[in-house]
């Protein structure tokens, strides 16, 4: 995650830099499409992930296999259609996800080159999963940090150098990908995975196939609802502020998705050991492990809430040139960033009942920030002040997230002192 924000925040200051306020707009109208692209790809990865992990678990090679051969063919496929229908309907889809007339020539110019790279993007973010699963951290990070880094190389090359303007950075974009990809298919083919993948493995299972999905499917949820919100506010933005304002919240959404990434690290971290003592009974660590994380995540929260409340349009600078993307991005950065310290207390919350095996209330937390609430706001508000409105929006349904999480909190460590406390008695 923290390689794919590193990529946007460099390809955004390419394109901001080297095309201009425009074509920013236009990867912020793709950028969903992306998105939703990667949603369906860890569909499929995420669960076949799991399923490979139990069966190197029990040594059921043969299940791992056919696992794996199974995911081969079930993303090349959607792959494929993906790109078919994403070529097909290019106009609609880009209207649909909110370009304006302004704005659609760049999109189309940025869509049509990357649409050719669905073709194997889905099979490079699955398969990296399933390396991950085997164990081998390293060749899942290279695979990333090759792609990365190849792209924001090929992005001034193809921008500054060829002149080929916001295409430059869609040309950048599928070698790269193209070049994690080829990465991910000689893992096996020389035979670096600890699976053995036979030609019989590659016959379509559909009992496994359908457990996969089942696994990704929660995941899947919660990322392309983050989607559907870009699409949302990028409609309502449309309809409300026009081409600067979409062009705002692109480089804005970047901005708060890569100081979010800091945030998230530190649930990853904290989730084992949360779920180890909670296993063990060890309730004193795992509210001290709850202390430490969510004071960690407000002390990183106050530090750029705080530099973006100060220096706002030095923050945007870095992306554009363009006085007036400039001072439309000051409100909606602070709106956005203005809860910011108390954010890392909900991400947290979901990821601690994920921790101790709760998975309703931590499905309902994960999405109220950005779904039950914020999407309902933005309609509303927006109706009521027009632009503005959907910046307020941000923050309120970020304050009623943190009040939602602080009473499932509540509510739950009252029950793990109550556990403690009969567990100390016994």
């Amino acid at each position: 995650m923290l390689a794919n924000s590193l990529y946007n925040i460099v390809d955004t200051i390419f394109i901001g830099k080297g095309v201009g306020t425009l074509a920013i707009a236009a990867i912020g109208i793709v950028f969903p499409i992306q998105m939703i692209i990667m949603s369906l790809a860890q569909l499929i990865g995420l669960g076949a992930a799991s399923m490979i992990s139990r069966s190197l678990g029990k040594k059921d090679f043969d299940r791992a296999g056919i696992t794996t051969g199974n995911s081969f063919i079930a993303i090349t496929i959607l792959g494929i259609v993906l790109s078919v229908i994403i070529l097909v309907f290019m106009n609609p889809i880009l209207r649909l996800f909110g370009a304006t007339e302004n704005i659609l020539p760049y999109a189309r110019d940025y869509l049509f080159v990357i649409a050719f790279g669905f073709l194997y993007f889905p099979f490079l973010v699955s398969t990296n999963n399933l390396i991950r699963a085997e164990g081998d951290a390293k060749n899942s990070m290279i695979i990333l940090l090759l792609a990365t880094i190849s792209n924001i190389i090929l992005d001034p090359v193809f921008i500054f150098v060829f002149k080929l303007g916001i295409k430059g950075a869609a040309y950048a974009t599928i070698i790269a990908q193209f070049i994690g990809f080829v990465y991910a298919i000689l893992y096996y083919v020389r035979k670096k995975s600890s699976i053995i993948i036979k030609i019989n493995h590659f016959k379509l299972k559909f009992t496994v196939i359908k457990e996969m999905i089942s696994l990704g499917f929660a995941s899947f949820i919660k990322q392309v609802s983050t989607s559907f919100l870009i699409i949302l506010v990028n409609s309502s933005l449309r309809t409300f502020g026009g081409d600067i304002a979409i062009a705002a919240y692109s480089v804005v959404n970047r901005i708060v998705m890569f100081v979010t990434m800091p945030l998230f690290g530190i649930v990853a971290g904290v989730q084992p050991m949360i779920g180890y003592n909670y296993g063990a009974m060890q309730m004193k660590r795992v509210k001290e492990s709850l202390k430490v994380s969510i004071l960690s995540t407000v002390i990183i929260g106050l530090f750029f809430a705080i530099l973006f409340l100060i220096f706002p349009a030095s923050i945007i600078g870095i992306f554009s040139n363009d006085p007036e993307l400039i001072s439309s991005g000051i409100f909606p950065l602070r709106m956005i960033i203005i809860l910011f310290p108390l954010i890392g207390f909900q991400i947290i919350g979901a990821g601690f009942f994920q921790a101790i095996g709760k998975a309703r209330p931590s499905i309902i937390l994960s999405l109220t920030r950005q779904v039950l609430f914020l999407l309902p706001l933005i309609l509303l508000l927006s109706l009521l002040w027009g632009v503005n409105g959907i910046w307020i929006a941000f923050p309120v349904a970020d304050l009623l997230a943190i009040i939602t999480t602080a009473i499932f909190l509540y509510k739950e460590l009252k029950k793990i002192n109550k556990l403690e406390l009969a567990y100390n008695q016994a």
